[in-house]
């Protein structure tokens, strides 16, 4: 019997931490990266990926398609509900947490306390639409 695998998982592999590939993303602020670990993130299938954002950056609101899980790796997750960017609403997240995020759910993140890795589960194709078109790097 022929097993097919996803993308990126029909070998055994490791990654790890000094070997993962940091990439700038054009829909993130200049500073932010992010880095593919397994799968295609812009083709239909699943995904892991990382995002690396450092100290007082912002990620103003926005949504993705795919419903989501967020591993926080390092550093505290700070992320908040809605259309519109309010501290009062973030949550902080440390290492170890497991954030789940459902498709088109209007959302925030901030750097507030430091740098912080978080790793992301999805099933592609991967999407981010910010809410409001000036918040968007891309444009």
């Amino acid at each position: 019997m022929d097993e097919k695998h996803q993308p990126g998982e029909g070998n055994f592999k490791a990654i790890l931490s000094e070997e993962v590939d940091w990439q700038p993303f054009a829909a993130f602020p200049a500073t932010a990266r992010l880095a593919v670990l397994v799968g295609r993130p812009s083709q239909p299938g699943p995904y892991v990926i990382r995002v690396r954002v450092p100290r007082g950056v912002k990620l103003m609101p926005h949504r993705h398609p795919e419903d989501r899980i967020y591993t926080v790796i390092s550093g505290v997750f700070y992320i908040g509900l809605g259309d519109h960017f309010d501290e009062t609403k973030l949550n902080a997240y440390p290492p170890g947490s497991v954030i789940v995020l459902p498709g088109n759910t209007a959302h925030f993140h901030w750097a507030k306390s430091g740098e912080y890795i978080s790793q992301v589960t999805g099933t592609g194709p991967l999407g981010l639409e910010y809410l409001d078109p000036a918040d968007d790097p891309r444009s």
